[in-house]
């Protein structure tokens, strides 16, 4: 992969991240990319718009806020963890269904919450719980088991592998199990691309615009008050953006396109910043997009993240 970004400190530069970054129409043409567009990888939580369709087509009854819970990596704060409860609470089921590892909120702050209130871990606080309840609520609705609806083979997983199959323009180059104990399905940066494109620019009445606008709509729900995704949709009205774990990135532009970036190694420090840029060359401009994360020395600014296109 190429160097997408680079840390300098006191003017020598200590770091690089490798990784891609592209912008396709949804046709899967590449309009730009640095690295290579076919690259392969586990899309990890930028697969949800794919899966929250999926339900969606297969009968799952929620809209607003609560749609938007569905493709969403919550930070766990008190309106996502009240929003999960009224999903499950609408299948009739309690927070004993969901079958995400128990977790601490992925948001510090939450996190630093639970611990002063004496709290620990649970399954509902886990960043993939609103979609696991939505994926409860879409097997109730559809007379499926709802002990196994992880399960590959489950009428479910199923659909969302069709659905899947569908918006990338083919079968996923490989099904692995992701954090949250669901199928996780790779494809090539430039075929999530593709996908996310079409999502962002379906047609007013589709099931996909229905998603696309709750979660245009709803920008908190899908991460939280104080992530990343959330700010792009806040400052640039119309962007759709959505990260995923091990450094993924995808935005939908209302002009067709969409962009992807993926950091080789996994961590997020360049993440923002690559994905900012990415979106000024597509010629949006908004604070978030300038934005780099400062290096320190002794408490004091002595470099920064450096994007290298």
């Amino acid at each position: 992969m190429d160097v997408i970004a680079e840390v300098e400190r006191s003017g020598l530069v200590e770091s690089r991240h490798r990784g891609v970054a592209v912008r396709v129409d949804a046709d899967g043409a590449v309009v730009w990319a640095i690295g290579e567009p076919d690259t392969v990888i586990y899309p990890r939580s930028t697969n949800k718009p794919f899966q929250a369709l999926a339900m969606l087509r297969a009968g799952l009854p929620l809209t607003g806020e609560y749609l938007a819970l569905a493709a969403a990596s919550h930070s766990a704060e008190p309106f996502h963890l009240e929003a999960v409860r009224e999903v499950l609470s609408r299948a009739g089921l309690s927070e004993g269904a969901l079958q995400t590892p128990p977790s601490y909120p992925v948001d510090l702050h939450e996190h630093a919450n639970v611990l002063r209130a004496g709290g620990g871990r649970l399954r509902i606080r886990h960043d993939c719980s609103g979609k696991h309840a939505a994926m409860l609520l879409t097997c109730v609705e559809n007379g499926w088991s709802t002990e196994n609806y992880l399960d590959l083979e489950h009428p479910l997983q199923q659909t969302i592998t069709e659905v899947f199959s569908e918006l990338t323009d083919g079968r996923p180059a490989a099904i692995g199990i992701d954090g949250c104990g669901a199928p996780q399905h790779a494809t090539s940066v430039r075929h999530l691309a593709t996908g996310i494109a079409r999502i962002a620019t379906a047609a007013d009445g589709t099931l996909e615009a229905r998603l696309r606008d709750a979660m245009m709509a709803h920008p908190t729900y899908v991460s939280g008050t104080r992530r990343g995704e959330a700010r792009f949709m806040t400052e640039m009205p119309g962007v759709l953006a959505k990260s995923g774990a091990e450094a993924v990135f995808v935005v939908g532009l209302p002009d067709g396109t969409a962009i992807v970036v993926k950091v080789e190694d996994g961590g997020e420090r360049a993440l923002l910043a690559v994905a900012g840029r990415a979106v000024e060359l597509a010629g949006w401009s908004a604070p978030i997009l300038t934005e780099r994360p400062q290096i320190l020395g002794g408490g004091q600014p002595v470099g920064e993240i450096r994007v290298a296109f």
